[in-house]
């Protein structure tokens, strides 16, 4: 089935915020899911940054402290809370900024959400200092 002009546009406006806000690291999810489930890459451009991320309301500094937020409280998505606390440095979050999220988080999630979500942290603050990254 050939891809409409809406779908194409859709993809194209969800690969340039996937950009703006992950850069490298939003490169290197897509590219491993083509790999193995290349509609699901698909996918993850097209809707949550396509369609949500480019909507009006919030501001992308926002939407992923709300993002860091929701990945803390969930426990278990290691990887992608990584890749948006990055994602949240990228678009003008400060590390501390990330930190008080993450403790906030502690209230609601738990002490060990928080704890991991802190190592998490931890090592992209690492990453980005070997890398020479301020913030």
């Amino acid at each position: 089935m050939a891809e409409t002009n809406a779908e194409n546009d859709r993809f194209a406006r969800g690969w340039e915020k996937l950009k703006e806000i992950d850069g490298e690291a939003g490169q290197r999810v897509i590219d491993a899911l083509k790999e193995v489930a290349p509609d699901l890459a698909r996918y993850v451009i097209e809707f949550p940054f396509g369609d949500v991320y480019s909507r009006g309301g919030l501001s992308l500094k926002e939407r992923e402290i709300a993002t860091v937020a929701a990945l803390t409280t969930l426990g278990y998505a290691q990887a992608q809370l990584k890749v948006h606390i990055h994602g949240a440095l990228n678009v003008g979050c400060t590390r501390r900024e990330v930190i008080e999220v993450i403790m906030q988080m502690a209230v609601y999630a738990g002490f060990p959400a928080a704890v991991s979500a802190a190592f998490s942290a931890q090592e992209v603050f690492r990453e980005r200092d070997a890398r020479g990254e301020a913030n």
